[in-house]
């Protein structure tokens, strides 16, 4: 991995980039303007660990700044990007580690995360250029696979590693 600004020119080398926890994200305009140029060069945006009511309506207002006119699209589980490499059967929701141990929930132990959303930005050709997944931490069942078996087999092997393997390589294909 490689950590850059969103107003890093070398920004545009990269066609995939992973955005964690935008739930208080503030951006400013010259970041604005950078993501906006990222995603309508070519770039793809996954967005991933942020959950519940607050953290959804902060990151829509941020985006919104980005694009004003287009409207995250929630993704039906029949779309491509759920079946194009793993055949999921559902919207996977997983939770942070902790939150799981602690609990055995997945909603991260949050009241208003009951429900787990994969929204789309497309660009004017129909081209993905975001995805955002919200009430899911799919990135602590790629990063924690060596704290908890029943975590491991439970969260990352049945749905971190299949949904991030299909939207990588929907990204880079479409």
């Amino acid at each position: 991995g490689k950590i850059l600004e969103l107003t890093d020119d070398a920004l545009l080398d990269y066609p995939w980039v992973y955005l964690i926890e935008p739930g208080r994200m503030s951006l400013t305009e010259a970041e604005v303007a950078g993501l906006r140029k990222y995603l309508l060069n070519g770039g793809f945006m996954m967005v991933d660990d942020f959950w519940g009511e607050y953290e959804w309506d902060n990151f829509y207002r941020e985006i919104k700044r980005v694009f004003p006119d287009r409207e995250p699209v929630e993704l039906p589980l029949e779309h491509e990007i759920f079946h194009c490499v793993y055949d999921l059967k559902k919207k996977p929701q997983v939770p942070s580690i902790h939150a799981w141990m602690a609990t055995g929930r997945t909603d991260d132990n949050r009241p208003d995360a009951a429900e787990v959303h994969y929204r789309a930005i497309f660009d004017d050709k129909g081209r993905m250029m975001a995805i955002i997944c919200h009430n899911t931490d799919l990135g602590d069942g790629w990063e924690r696979e060596g704290e908890s078996v029943e975590y491991f087999k439970e969260f990352a092997e049945k749905w971190s590693y299949p949904i991030g393997i299909n939207i990588v390589t929907y990204a880079m294909t479409h």
